[in-house]
């Protein structure tokens, strides 16, 4: 009995013995392992944000933060007081983390190198134990602030919180890594055990059509401006309307506090909306030439003032009865002529065209919390909604919105959407182009090229001369639009009506390779007009660009030895002869037209209508 009892308790020894070490032994060895087995996470580098010319505007650096294991320190009082003055933290902080119960515990997070350097040496020195540094990764803009309301930021962790930095978060972002080591029951790493390593791959790149000096110049010019016309901020973008590449965007705002200029960490020229002005007469006028109603002569009889329904629209300027052509209207920048040839065009079209044109739809950017501005659906109309909008109030769009509308007409009735980004860069230097959205056709070629003269004219003989630049033709609109206040109406707590000021054009006009646009928001010191406050920027901005891309004057005169062109005497001599035949415009002007992109007529897009509140009259 005792025998078989024996026999029995020997032959399941036997078995679990067998069991764990042959036939299971794999398993069992595998768990031992796993018990053993620390895994570390490798943080992946995020991508770089280059301009168009591999220029560095957002980079990853070393950098390094600061952590405790609680557990070995021995004298929290005394490491606390040696540490918190250094990282310039609280003493009391400092020391509740020092005596945390968990093993790990951050004091500070990406400190900069000198004083990570000096703790260091503090801790080498004074042999404190459990303080100890951690390798990471910061986000760096060398740039400074420039560019930072496109650009955006990252958090702590480097994921992106806003801009483009959050936009692309996907495409930035790396692969994590991971290290696995076998340790003993100390924790400490065993040299011969098991490990393995997984590499970290780094984030794919970025490369903008920004270019970095004309962004910088961008900010520059218009930061002076502000200044000067002691404004709440301004907005410039430069473009070129063939491709919609975007080589600047700059958003300034003044700083309460001090008074001076300063980027915005908005990106306005895409998030915020606004009451256009005159810069929105071209669109009207546009949709007058192309439906046949009105040519460059067409002449109106234009009274002083204009009463529609219940409302008196007038000019910016008092005059009195005149005959004027639609050219003089444009070059002057007449209400009264625009509302004119408006109720000729009549609501369904207007709003037809500005549609086409762009307004009431966000762009194919996408950028976050883009707006698409506020288009009032012809059905929406009251009785004053067809004059207010034909002038450019009671409608919103973003600035970027408004240079589309005019690169439109660079590029002879194409629209071409804006983009910003090049391509992406894989880590491996492959480059994939971006794909960038539709084109359509708004207006003829003949429309546009009949705009473009006329546009000319508005720098050479009207209210856009501030923005001529020397030895090109350059072609444009000045708008002044009444700023609608947040209770309605159109004047401020303490009775004054505030201005949004803008000048928008491109040059050279007869091969337009730039536009710019740019506006002042809320000037208050001298003229406010957009012919006095945002047409100088326009000249200067659209000067430095062109020498920046190597755009050489084109119209110039052998004959005079190369002098530059009377832009003032070509403009006018090429609205007096011209004619629309067919598709195209005849004119005796300097240079050739442009091709014209091949988009079929009447390609516009049907998108749904929004509704705003405001309306009300346009300076120009």
């Amino acid at each position: 009995m005792l025998l078989g009892l024996f026999v029995l308790l020997f032959s399941v020894v036997i078995y679990k013995v067998v069991n764990l070490q042959i036939i299971e032994r794999e398993r069992y060895t595998s768990y031992g392992v796993a018990q053993r087995t620390r895994t570390q996470t490798l943080a992946a580098d995020r991508g770089s944000i280059l301009d168009r010319n591999g220029t560095e505007l957002a980079i990853s650096r070393p950098t390094r933060s600061v952590f405790v294991d609680p557990k070995l320190i021995t004298d929290a009082d005394a490491e606390a007081a040696v540490v918190a003055p250094i990282l310039g933290l609280d003493v009391a902080e400092v020391k509740s983390r020092m005596t945390m119960s968990n093993r790990f515990a951050y004091l500070a997070r990406k400190v900069p190198v000198e004083v990570a350097d000096e703790l260091a040496a503090k801790v080498r020195e004074l042999k404190l134990q459990g303080v100890a540094f951690l390798e990471e990764k910061e986000r760096y803009f060398p740039a400074g602030l420039s560019a930072r309301s496109l650009l955006g930021g990252v958090d702590v962790d480097n994921a992106g919180i806003s801009g483009l930095e959050a936009q692309y978060g996907d495409v930035l972002t790396g692969t994590p890594g991971f290290l696995s080591l076998e340790s003993d029951r100390s924790g400490r790493t065993i040299a011969v055990g098991e490990h393995s390593l997984t590499p970290a791959v780094k984030g794919s790149d970025l490369r903008l059509t920004l270019d970095r000096s004309i962004q910088f110049e961008a900010e520059r010019l218009l930061s002076d401006q502000v200044r000067t016309t002691k404004a709440k901020g301004g907005v410039a973008i430069v473009t070129i309307p063939a491709t919609g590449e975007v080589l600047a965007i700059a958003n300034i705002v003044t700083d309460p506090t001090t008074g001076e200029p300063l980027v915005s960490s908005n990106n306005l020229a895409l998030t915020t909306q606004y009451e256009p002005g005159s810069v929105m007469k071209m669109v009207t006028i546009a949709g007058a030439i192309e439906k046949g109603q009105i040519s460059p002569s067409t002449m109106f009889n234009l009274p002083p003032t204009l009463k529609v329904h219940d409302a008196v629209f007038g000019e910016a300027e008092g005059r009195g009865t005149v005959d004027w052509s639609v050219t003089d209207i444009l070059t002057n920048s007449s209400n009264v002529g625009t509302i004119k040839i408006g109720q000729g065009l009549g609501k369904e079209s207007l709003y037809a065209f500005q549609r086409s044109f762009g307004f009431g739809s966000r762009t194919t950017m996408m950028f976050p919390n883009e707006a698409a501005g506020a288009v009032l659906a012809a059905d929406k109309f009251s009785g004053t909604s067809l004059p207010s909008i034909a002038i450019g109030q009671g409608i919103a769009v973003t600035p970027m919105q408004m240079l589309m509308s005019y690169n439109t007409i660079a590029n002879r009735g194409v629209y071409v959407p804006p983009h910003l980004i090049q391509s992406t860069v894989d880590p491996d230097g492959t480059e994939h182009p971006t794909e960038v959205g539709a084109s359509h056709r708004v207006v003829s070629a003949g429309t546009a090229d009949v705009l473009n003269l006329m546009l000319r004219n508005v720098v050479a003989d009207g209210t856009g001369r501030l923005a001529a630049i020397d030895g090109y033709l350059a072609a444009g609109k000045t708008g002044t639009a009444r700023k609608p206040q947040p209770g309605g109406g159109y004047l401020d707590r303490f009775g004054i009506t505030r201005y949004q000021s803008t000048f928008v054009g491109f040059v050279p006009a007869e091969q337009p390779a730039l536009s710019v646009y740019v506006m002042i928001d809320e000037p208050s010191a001298g003229d406010y007009t957009g012919g006095a406050t945002a047409a100088p920027v326009f000249s200067q901005l659209g000067s430095f660009a062109l020498r920046r891309l190597g755009i050489a004057p084109a119209a110039t005169d052998i004959a005079r030895g190369g002098a530059p062109v009377d832009a003032a005497s070509e403009a006018r001599t090429a609205m007096a002869t011209a004619t629309v035949v067919g598709d195209r415009v005849r004119a005796l002007t300097a240079g050739s037209a442009p091709a014209a992109p091949a988009v079929p007529l009447n390609a516009g897009v049907t998108v749904p209508s929004t509704t705003i509140l405001q309306r009300s009259g346009s300076a120009r």
